[in-house]
This record gives structure tokens, sequence and C-alpha cells, in this order.
């Protein structure tokens, strides 16, 4: 598989799995969505939501580089994976 295909399908799998837990269609997810403002996250269903990520991308988060900024939308989580994914 191309990167570029690995890191639409992991976009993908990430945005899915935020809409999962928010109960919300995907489609309605965009990438200024706020995580804590618009989708109502605290820290901790930000923590399981970082778990869910995990087992549905096998992507093992870093919690030494993991930041609140990497929390502000589903963009910068996105992002964040992806950087994740490149090791």
């Amino acid at each position: 598989m191309n990167q570029a295909v690995n890191q639409a399908a992991i976009s993908d799998k990430v945005v899915a799995t935020i809409a999962a837990m928010v109960e919300v269609s995907p489609d309605r997810l965009e990438w200024d969505t706020r995580l804590f403002d618009d989708l109502g996250l605290d820290s901790t269903s930000a923590l399981e939501l970082l778990m869910r990520i995990e087992d549905e991308t096998g992507i093992e988060f870093d919690d030494d580089t993991l930041e609140q900024q990497h929390f502000e939308t589903v963009g910068s989580l996105v992002g964040y994976a992806l950087d994740q994914l490149k090791g």
C-alpha cells in the first residue's frame, strides 16, 4: 500500500472513531471541528478516544510528544496520528 493511500485510510479511521465516540455522522465532522468546544469531549473522553484510535489504527501514541494542541480540532488530531505513523 502506498503512503498516500495509507494516510487517507488512517485519516478516515481517525475521523470515523471520533464520530463514533461522539455519536455523530463522520460527514458532520470538519477539519476545524473543535474536539472540546464543539463535540463536548473532556479529559477523560479524550483519553478514551486515544485508546480507541490506537485500537482502530494500530498506531501507538507517544505520551512524551502528546500535547493539548493535538486535541484542538479533528484535523490536529488526525495530523498527530499521521505524524506518529511516520515514527
